[in-house]
């Protein structure tokens, strides 16, 4: 519950994840040197959140291993409320990441057992907070069992008072795409607002086009949809009305947490223009564009520097975003 008088803002539900690379600099014939970052889709967009200002709380599963201590680090220190979230003894999830020529990471998960799927009844009731606008959720929290179904099942009561926005991640080596396929019609019923890239829809539903799968979702009941295409933008549907948003020029270090930065200028934008709290009644397609465009600066900045490291407010330039129906 958030303190009497505190500003209104955003919950994020879902998982931290130790995304493990080679470090190059250290490594050599003898061996493989590897280094640790905090990530994770979720808690990428607490971050991001976070940073951008919009008072955000993580709700997630905090092992007390050696990488708990980092995950709760990066988050304290970029302004994320812990107080929704849980520690546990069971371990973190890792994710071993392969870097191509392009920036593009590519993982292997070790997540069998991890604390971040095994959330309980009691453990979300708990988490209640009326103050929140918006529960973002998704990503392997909402897929994962056996705590994927409790937050499926948490979903609908929080609906009674907030906005939902989903990301369904979708990672094929970890969860076959099927299972995807099988519960993100129910997601969509519930979600006011889906966030996808497009090497998700090209997973979820490879013989449809992208209006096409809007049109889809749309008539599964989400109002809003987003499929961001990388360098060159974005496409958001809003009921049906459709246009694309340029992404800014950037040198691209790696892409490692993009999508989540979107994600949270997306919705950080959207609560700027008082459009969280509710079923997007008063959003126009003018002011999805307008979010979108902040978003796509926001990932712009992300994959201009290394791994998941989003900006701050104070980093955010108003620049030029052309936008095309």
């Amino acid at each position: 519950m958030a303190r009497p008088g505190s500003p209104r803002g955003v919950d994020v539900l879902g998982e931290c994840v130790a995304d493990i690379f080679e470090d190059r600099d250290r490594s050599d014939s003898g061996g493989l040197a590897l280094r640790a970052l905090a990530g994770g889709g979720p808690a990428n967009t607490a971050v991001a959140l976070s940073r951008l200002g919009t008072p955000t709380r993580f709700l997630g599963r905090l092992s007390n291993d050696a990488f708990g201590t980092p995950f709760r680090a990066r988050l304290s220190a970029s302004g994320v409320d812990l107080t929704g979230s849980v520690t546990t003894s069971e371990p973190s999830t890792l994710a071993v990441a392969e870097l191509d020529a392009t920036g593009q990471a590519a993982y292997t998960f070790y997540a069998d057992g991890a604390a971040d799927w095994q959330w309980t009844d009691s453990e979300l009731a708990a988490t209640r907070n009326d103050d929140a606008i918006c529960l973002h959720t998704g990503s392997l929290a909402l897929i994962r069992r056996p705590g994927g179904s409790r937050v499926e099942e948490h979903l609908a009561r929080v609906r009674e008072r907030a906005t939902l926005s989903i990301d369904p991640n979708v990672r094929p080596l970890l969860v076959p795409p099927a299972a995807y396929r099988e519960r993100l019609s129910h997601w969509c019923a519930v979600a006011d607002i889906l966030r996808l890239s497009e090497d998700d829809c090209s997973l979820l539903l490879p013989e449809a086009g992208l209006d096409e799968a809007c049109d889809i979702w749309h008539a599964a009941g989400v109002r809003l949809v987003v499929i961001t295409l990388g360098g060159n933008g974005a496409l958001a549907s809003l009921d049906g009305v459709r246009g694309t948003v340029t992404a800014p020029a950037v040198t691209v270090v790696d892409t490692v947490g993009a999508g989540d930065s979107f994600t949270a200028g997306l919705l950080h934008r959207l609560a700027a223009l008082g459009h969280l709290g509710g079923r997007l009644d008063t959003l126009t397609f003018d002011d999805v564009t307008d979010a979108c465009a902040f978003a796509a600066r926001v990932a712009a900045l992300t994959c201009s520097v290394p791994g998941a490291n989003p900006p701050w407010a104070d980093q955010m330039e108003p620049g030029p975003t052309s936008v095309s129906s």
